[in-house]
């Protein structure tokens, strides 16, 4: 099962961060269809948030037809977002570790790391030549 986290820091709503979390866990194959959500207990008692954030974000993922609350039992997800399987990306996710390992070693923290991956991939998309 997954477990959410909050980043008072992004700027974005929990609610909303709470969504984009079940949509990359959807992406990269950690969640698939018939998994269930943790509890909105479960996750009002492990983030100390309001339950209308929970049942909120929640909702937001059932009108997106991503997820499906049955009453008593929990929320399950009905459908996923990626065409990958975990069994594909773990190759790039195990590459992906060695890279941020190097990038650790080489001093960099949590936000410059993000800052670089995040340039490069709109660079990436940009077409434009990588920075040597």
């Amino acid at each position: 099962m997954i477990e959410f986290y909050l980043d008072a820091n992004s700027g974005m709503a929990p609610y909303l961060q709470l969504i984009h979390q079940v949509r990359q866990y959807l992406r990269v194959g950690l969640l698939s269809e018939g998994d269930q959500l943790p509890t909105v207990k479960d996750v009002v008692g492990r983030l100390a948030i309001n339950p209308n954030t929970v049942l909120k974000a929640y909702r937001e993922l059932e009108y997106e037809g991503l997820v499906l609350a049955r009453p008593g039992i929990g929320t399950f997800v009905t459908r996923t977002l990626g065409d990958g399987s975990l069994a594909t990306l773990a190759p790039l996710r195990r590459e992906l570790q060695r890279w941020l390992g190097k990038a650790r070693r080489a001093g960099l923290d949590d936000e410059s790391i993000e800052a670089l991956m995040l340039t490069t991939f709109r660079s990436a998309a940009e077409g434009e030549e990588g920075i040597a």
